[in-house]
């Protein structure tokens, strides 16, 4: 079976099983599938996680004692919500379509001693209630006070509560956000009078409720907020705290604004970020910058390949060379396997794995099938791809370790199969034990752990020994050299040309690629934001191979020009030491963009990007020493050699 067919193959299966699960789990394209709403039908309002930038410990909504329903009913999660950490339940709010209510009582609640303080801790820790209404995320608008014309900013979920002194005190208090205004927005159609939702915001406030008489569940009219005798709630002058044997009355409006916004534009909103113009102009700076540095050095390139080629065709048909000279004095030891050459083939193999899923998600996302409103979608479809992109890895082990003429394909194919999964989920492992400990609700079930396990085992792994076994059974390729049976020695190396220098120096070119880009990824992770740029990505992610490719062939010819022919696995070290600088930026934001204090959210922060680093260095490693395996082979076979 040739090589295009397997990836045809491969590629017909991932459409169709992500097509079988987009079905079963209802994904659409943004505009396609809109809930329509009549006057006076109920709309379910379900709460999430209780999420913290300074913490990045999600929580359930119910770990704290708010207003508990009589049951609790959990949504259906998918994959990525469950690793994600979201947790969807039922909530007390009732809201009936473009019927407002003003000064609804959720219920009364007295703190304990314990809920008080976990009240205060989420507080400290600006914990942000999340609560979602026909797919759409709790929004609280945030307008500029310094730009009347710049458009409303949002940000996703609301605070429990917020820290303050009393005037004349210098005690420092927490208060609660006991009332909640809702406003939803919605467009309506005209001829048929059906309402689509376009827009979910919130307005908080701590008030301090006061009522006459005894409580009752259903017929206490409360004298702070009272529609009746026009008394609404429109500030915290009067703030709730939050004190344990203290009595805390919970209450909402809700009310409808018609909107000229289109259902299939109301993420548009949502995603407007308030520093686009830097971001464009970030972007498209990095990438001219790039692009310049890379027509630079292929230019190069190109005239001294051609040079040094048409002079050695030219001394050998005149017979006027006398002794070789430069990269064709090495001809005889280019393609010696290297050492570790089992260890190699495992990584390129798994590079193979890792650029095949971002190639396929990227394309997946580009046409809308991982919009934002599929919560959990664009992970649960890259640990998908992931899996079956394990025949891509078993056939690029199996072809390079065949080309190295060796003999034991099963142990590199277990290896490929095992060792960076293995390795990515021995450091998840660890980091969900922690989030266990904290009683956080992102820590992963066991039952989702063992579909992890079940999807690597029962597809990825099977799929990696069927394209090792597809990749093995073709003939090995043929060197366009031969190689000499004794080792010829290396002459000593100038400062600049030491692997270690040249390594790091490899890595700068791509980093600088991705740096503007990754801050904004960065940003969406950890500061919880939404990203939806994948056309700007999958821009990035091409200027990212094609610069990984150049600086590593330039490198290496360098390499060979200086008669040191071990360029196997420093072609792949070239290009992957980005990934130490993607690091090092990590470190960087960390220290100066996130407000985490934590040792165990620090902890999370820097597991996670290490195994982000590693899978980064995978991937850029592989693009750099395919580059100059072609290249190598290119200008071998372009030169007349006895």
């Amino acid at each position: 079976m040739a090589t295009h067919e397997v990836l045809s193959s491969v590629a017909l299966l991932l459409v169709l099983v992500l097509a079988a699960a987009g079905a079963a789990r209802g994904f659409y394209l943004p505009g396609v599938a809109p809930r329509d709403f009549r006057k006076k039908d109920q709309l379910a309002v379900k709460v999430n996680q209780l999420s913290s930038i300074k913490t990045q410990l999600p929580y359930s909504y119910y770990s704290l004692p708010f207003c508990l329903p009589d049951t609790i009913v959990d949504s259906a999660e998918n994959l990525g919500e469950v690793l994600r950490g979201d947790r969807i339940e039922n909530s007390l709010y009732v809201f009936e379509m473009r019927e407002p209510r003003l000064c609804q009582i959720v219920c009364k609640t007295v703190l304990s001693h314990e809920g008080a303080k976990d009240f205060k801790e989420k507080i400290d820790d600006e914990y942000r209630i999340n609560m979602i209404l026909d797919n759409l995320p709790l929004v609280v608008p945030i307008k500029r006070l310094d730009d009347h014309e710049a458009p409303t900013a949002y940000q996703l979920g609301v605070h429990i509560g917020v820290k303050g002194q009393y005037s004349g005190s210098n005690e420092e208090k927490h208060f609660i956000h006991n009332h909640f205004s809702f406003l939803v927005k919605y467009h309506r159609d005209e001829n048929t009078d059906l309402a689509r939702i376009v827009g979910f915001e919130v307005k908080p406030y701590s008030i301090k409720h006061e009522y006459d008489g005894d409580w009752k569940e259903n017929g206490t009219r409360l004298k702070t907020c009272d529609p009746h005798s026009r008394r609404l709630v429109v500030d915290s002058n009067s703030p709730q705290e939050v004190e344990a044997g203290k009595e805390t009355i919970f209450t909402y409006d809700v009310n409808f604004e018609e909107s000229d916004i289109k259902w299939a534009s109301r993420w548009d909103s949502y995603l407007l970020m308030t520093d686009d113009q830097i971001h464009w102009f970030s972007i498209v700076n990095s990438l001219m910058i790039v692009l310049f540095l890379s027509g630079m050095l292929a230019m190069i390139m190109l005239r001294t390949l051609y040079r040094d080629i048409s002079k050695y065709n030219q001394l050998e048909s005149q017979e006027e060379a006398q002794e070789e000279t430069g990269w064709k004095l090495v001809h005889g030891d280019v393609f010696r396997p290297p050492a570790r050459a089992d260890l190699l083939c495992v990584y390129v193999g798994t590079g193979v794995q890792f650029f095949g899923m971002l190639l396929v998600t990227l394309l997946f996302a580009i046409l809308g099938l991982l919009s934002p409103s599929n919560r959990g979608g664009l992970m649960t479809a890259m640990l998908l791809v992931w899996a079956f992109m394990g025949v891509l890895a078993g056939y690029a082990a199996a072809r390079l370790y065949r080309a190295f003429r060796g003999s034991e394909w099963k142990k590199v194919t277990l290896r490929t199969a095992l060792m960076f999964p293995g390795a990515a989920f021995a450091v998840f492992f660890v980091l969900n034990a922690l989030i266990w400990g904290e009683r956080s609700s992102g820590a992963v079930p066991f039952t989702t752990m063992t579909a992890l396990v079940l999807l690597w085992f029962g597809i990825s792994v099977p799929l990696v020994f069927v394209g090792s076994y597809l990749g093995f059974k073709k003939p090995a390729m043929e060197d366009p050299v031969r190689t000499n049976k004794i080792p010829r020695p290396i002459p000593e190396q100038p400062w600049y040309m030491n692997p270690a220098v040249s390594v790091l120096i490899g890595g700068i070119l791509p980093f600088g690629a991705v740096f503007i880009e990754l801050f904004f990824i960065l940003t969406s992770i950890w500061l919880h934001q939404f990203y939806y740029i994948f056309g700007f990505l999958f821009l990035v992610f091409a200027i990212l191979v094609v610069t990984c490719a150049e600086i590593a062939v330039v490198l290496c010819y360098f390499q060979l020009c200086g008669e040191d022919y071990e360029w196997w696995w420093r072609s792949y070290l070239t290009a992957g030491s980005s990934a130490l600088y993607l690091f090092l930026y990590a470190a960087f934001y960390f220290f100066t963009k996130l407000d985490i204090t934590k040792v165990v959210s620090g902890v999370l922060y820097f597991g996670y990007m290490l195994i982000a680093s590693y899978a980064f260095f995978v991937l850029t490693g592989t693009i750099g020493f395919y580059a100059c395996f072609w290249f190598t082979r290119l200008i071998y076979s372009s030169v007349k050699i006895d």
